[in-house]
């Protein structure tokens, strides 16, 4: 089963790496517009709400998540509540601290990509001048 051993720690690298990316491109040009090299789809905008309802419910799940999940780690518990005193060294306690604590970080710095990616791609359209009118021009 993939949720055994390597292939879970495999297969949370590549979602996770993924993810990352998509993050990615709420700051990136190819955010906005399709790279040309993909099939079919190339040189497309990317309509506001593909990228911004996806990263709004990505960013608000690790805003309770990560946080959550430390809580109960500090408290000796696992996610579910139960009992499940992880053991570190003095060594491993620091480095695990360092490493992993940012993460609490991270949905709300996805939350704040997130709104300068909606005003950035709305304020845009907004400040674009209207089409000339034809049937004024008579």
């Amino acid at each position: 089963m993939v949720w055994d051993g390597p292939g879970y720690v495999i297969t949370l690298s590549i979602v996770s790496e993924l993810l990352a990316l998509l993050t990615v491109g709420l700051v990136a040009v190819w955010g906005e517009v399709v790279p040309r090299w993909v099939p079919g789809l190339g040189g497309r905008r990317i309509p506001v709400l593909a990228a911004v309802v996806p990263a709004a419910i990505g960013a608000t799940i690790c805003t309770v998540l990560w946080p959550y999940a430390f809580l109960m780690l500090v408290l000796g518990r696992k996610l579910n509540g139960d009992l499940g005193v992880m053991q570190f060294s003095d060594g491993q306690a620091v480095v695990f601290w360092v490493t992993y604590l940012p993460l609490v970080l991270w949905g709300p710095l996805v939350w704040i990509c997130t709104v300068h990616y909606w005003r950035r791609r709305t304020s845009a359209r907004r400040s674009a001048p209207a089409p000339a009118d034809p049937a004024a021009a008579v």
